[in-house]
């Protein structure tokens, strides 16, 4: 039986090294590029959420304060209340209305944009999933 000689690896060349390093920062800049590219889709799916609830909360405002205004003079011509009083508290149950949504769409925007690319950035770890 004959042993055959160990095959050793040869050493990479200097060239060889700089390919490996330039294939490997390409890699990298295409993972951050697809990240980012996430990162925005994200943000863009958050504000069609914000416009959307904004443009119920108007459509909610007119609304209520037509109803309400329609309500409060039913109610002023049939328990003798005076204009003013019933207009005032039309305008007082639309704005802790849109004080409620506007609190919901503070907190919708609350998270910035692009966190999870400045977040694999900084070194930090990913967030659990929501």
């Amino acid at each position: 039986m004959s042993a055959e000689p160990a095959t050793r690896r040869p050493v990479p060349g200097l060239g060889e090294v700089i390919g490996r390093l330039l294939g490997e920062a390409r890699q990298l800049v295409a993972d951050y590029a697809e990240l980012t590219i996430l990162d925005a889709r994200r943000a863009a799916i958050r504000l069609a959420w914000i416009l959307g609830a904004v443009l119920i909360a108007a459509v909610l405002v007119v609304t209520s304060w037509m109803g309400l205004v329609a309500a409060s003079i039913v109610f002023a011509w049939g328990h003798g209340a005076s204009w003013p009083i019933a207009l005032a508290i039309a305008a007082l149950v639309n704005l802790v209305a849109a004080g409620v949504l506007g609190w919901f769409t503070f907190k919708l925007a609350r998270e910035l944009p692009f966190t999870a690319l400045l977040r694999q950035l900084r070194g930090r770890d990913p967030e659990p999933p929501q």
